[in-house]
Formats: structure tokens, sequence, C-alpha cells
């Protein structure tokens, strides 16, 4: 019983669970790509904001086969990740379609510019 009260508040244990063993993959790696695995792991933390856990877990699981590959077989760094890092991870991050924290705000800003309208509209006084 607590658990689910607990998952409710803050999400999914199971994914917090899975999510650690990603990081731990990334942690793991040999240097220099974990250099960069890290790097890339915070960028994507401030930029993608999804907000579905399944989704993200997935696309850290993702992010975190892609460099134990590349470390494996010795691939170069600038070969996965091109010239522009920036744009290889927002092109990667985009392949993982889910609501994002912006989509929340958006529809947050709609509905409060919405209800302000309505009540000009209606001649309520502000």
């Amino acid at each position: 019983m607590a658990a689910k009260w607990i998952e409710a508040l803050t999400g999914s244990l199971e994914q917090k669970k899975q999510y650690r063993q990603t990081v731990a993959r990334i942690d793991a790696l040999p240097e220099p790509y974990r250099s960069a695995a890290k790097a890339f792991h915070r960028y994507f933390l401030y930029q993608g904001g999804l907000v579905d856990g399944d989704v993200l877990v997935t696309m850290f699981g993702d992010f975190a086969d892609l460099w134990e590959r590349a470390a494996a077989d010795g691939t170069p760094i600038r070969e996965i990740t091109g010239d522009d890092p920036a744009e290889f991870a927002e092109t990667f991050a985009e392949a993982y379609t889910g609501k994002r924290w912006m989509d929340k705000e958006r529809d947050r800003l709609d509905q409060a510019v919405a209800a302000a309208a309505e009540q000009q509209e209606g001649g309520t006084p502000s």
C-alpha cells in the first residue's frame, strides 16, 4: 500500500531503478567514452524535458547501448556525434516522442489566457 502511495507522489520506482542502472552503465564506460556520454546525459536532462518516464527510461537505455557499442568497437567519438554535439543530442532526443515539460507549460498558458479572455468577454471585472 505504501509503495503505491509513494509512487503516486514520486513516480514509478521501477523506472527509477532502470534509470539508475542506465547511469551505472554510463559510469562504467572506459574513458573518453564515459566523459562524452556523461556530458550528453547532462545535456539531455536540461534540454529534453520529457515527462513520460517510460519514454525517458527507453531513451537513456538506448543511449547507453550506443556508447557501450561504440566503446567496444573503438568507434571515434566524432564519428558518433559529428562536428555539432548539440545537434546530435537534439536529433537523438527527437526520436523519442512523448509529452515534454514545455508542452505542459504551453497547455497551462493556453488555459490561463482562455480563462482571462472568457472573464473579459463575460464582463466580469479583472
